[in-house]
């Protein structure tokens, strides 16, 4: 669940908060998942019977540009996206492309002692491993 607060935001940057872009940014909100443009549209058509693609595409792109969330391209080709808060962490197959989220990461202490080396305030990160899934592993083992 989000806790970024979209509208002030988006209010303050001079965007008008139509019913349409208020239903995708419902579906950012609501859901902890990774949202392609065909995803949002369906989820936020139940929110907004009216909702275009054209403007979940449009949306999607101002929200990017505002930094309120992040394209993910995981070992498809579908364009995804987070909400751009804390950390995002997973463990990318690149046999099988199995998509592993988790939370146990040491990476908000790191991000303390860089924010404090570097002078650098850091919202957010996203960490990923590349590598070969246990299924995988066992797969090339029986051969």
């Amino acid at each position: 669940m989000s806790t970024i607060e979209f509208e002030p935001i988006l209010k303050k940057a001079g965007y008008k908060l139509t019913a349409p872009r208020r239903a995708v940014i419902e579906v950012l909100k609501s859901h902890n998942e990774h949202f392609s443009h065909d995803q949002i549209l369906a989820e936020g058509r139940k929110i907004c019977p009216k909702l275009g693609r054209a403007t979940v595409y449009r949306t999607m792109e101002l929200l990017v540009g505002l930094h309120l969330v992040r394209p993910l391209y995981l070992n498809d080709a579908t364009q995804r996206f987070i909400v751009a808060t804390g950390g995002h962490h997973h463990f990318v197959c690149t046999e099988c492309g199995a998509v592993i989220e988790f939370d146990d990461c040491i990476a908000e202490q790191m991000q303390h002692e860089f924010s404090q080396k570097y002078h650098f305030q850091i919202q957010s990160h996203l960490l990923e491993f590349w590598g070969i899934c246990e299924n995988c592993q066992q797969k090339e083992n029986q051969h």
